[in-house]
């Protein structure tokens, strides 16, 4: 049990004035004690009394805020635990092209229309997202709140900056799930609109955290059209260098964590990429489901009314004179 203003408890005490103090009426009349003795006037003084008291109870309870405590109960069901790693270089806010009504439609705010839909479809699972640009930023730990992660990726739409630190935004996105219970099925989602070079010691700490913590990774890069394919192992630059996003995708071939990539060229290969990454995270998991406490306010209230809706019809009932 708990309180929202405890401060109010400390007037508990006057409830019990109604007990000690006479009716002001019983001293109007001269003689009263050669009245005859009636029990049953005396039970029913002393009843007004406790009504009176257990209304200022009620009245003091529902001005101290008293609800029971939240409490966690483990639930079974189907969903996955799943850290969001969005891309938000600057060229992430170009477009794509435009299909299905939007037209002109860029990469940031597409994946961020999606991502919801895919967020607001899946209710047993749990939400976490980094972002990442020249660095990592931590938007949000892994949470059942789908409100929070809904407003965190479409936070994600805004202004961007130049560069692409893929490293740091998948080493963050992995440390989400360090201090959480394993549910039985974990998902790294990567978005970006292209890759970055990892220096092997960040390539190792990857591949490590990735097993140990037992992460899928889902790597969607949402290409512009006539670009780069990350599955095109034949294409090499002028220099003879593999490009970055075909590198990345060579390492993450290399992890011993499941792994699948995908491509979108749009908005409606991109509607597919998580479609199919729905169906693949649809594994039974346990989870703690969290019970709100009870508000006690409006009960508390409405038997304070009852109280003093009693006093006053008994009052009206009242002889008020003898003849």
């Amino acid at each position: 049990m708990g309180f929202n203003n405890p401060n109010f408890l400390w007037l508990l005490p006057i409830s019990l004035l109604p007990i000690f103090l006479n009716r002001v009426h019983s001293r109007k009349y001269s003689w009263v004690s050669m009245l005859p003795h009636d029990p049953l006037s005396n039970l029913i003084g002393l009843l007004l009394k406790i009504l009176a008291t257990v209304a200022l109870i009620f009245i003091i309870l529902g001005l101290s805020g008293m609800h029971s405590s939240q409490q966690q109960v483990e639930r079974i069901g189907v969903g996955a635990q799943i850290a969001l790693v969005l891309d938000r270089s600057a060229s992430m806010d170009d477009p794509f092209s435009g299909t299905e009504g939007h037209v002109g439609e860029t990469k940031s705010v597409a994946a961020s229309r999606l991502m919801t839909q895919f967020i607001e479809s899946r209710k047993n699972d749990m939400f976490g997202m980094v972002s990442f640009s020249n660095s990592s930023m931590y938007v949000l730990p892994l949470s059942q709140n789908r409100e929070a992660a809904v407003a965190a990726v479409q936070a994600t739409a805004g202004n961007a900056l130049f560069q692409t630190n893929i490293g740091s935004g998948l080493t963050s996105g992995i440390s989400l799930f360090n201090k959480v219970e394993d549910s039985g099925s974990r998902a790294l989602i990567l978005i970006s609109d292209g890759g970055g070079r990892i220096d092997a010691n960040t390539q190792q700490k990857i591949r490590d955290w990735l097993n140990q913590l037992h992460i899928s990774l889902y790597w969607i890069v949402l290409r512009e059209p006539g670009g780069i394919s990350i599955f095109d192992t034949n294409y090499k630059e002028p220099d003879g260098t593999l490009p970055p996003e075909i590198e990345l995708n060579d390492f993450f071939k290399t992890l011993k964590s499941p792994f699948n990539a995908y491509e979108a060229e749009d908005p409606k290969s991109l509607g597919v990429a998580i479609a199919d990454i729905n169906q693949k995270e649809k594994k039974p998991i346990r989870y703690m489901e969290r019970i709100p406490g009870y508000d006690y306010t409006r009960g508390c209230y409405f038997l304070a009314a009852l109280m003093v809706g009693l006093l006053l019809a008994v009052k009206y009932l009242e002889v008020k004179s003898w003849h």
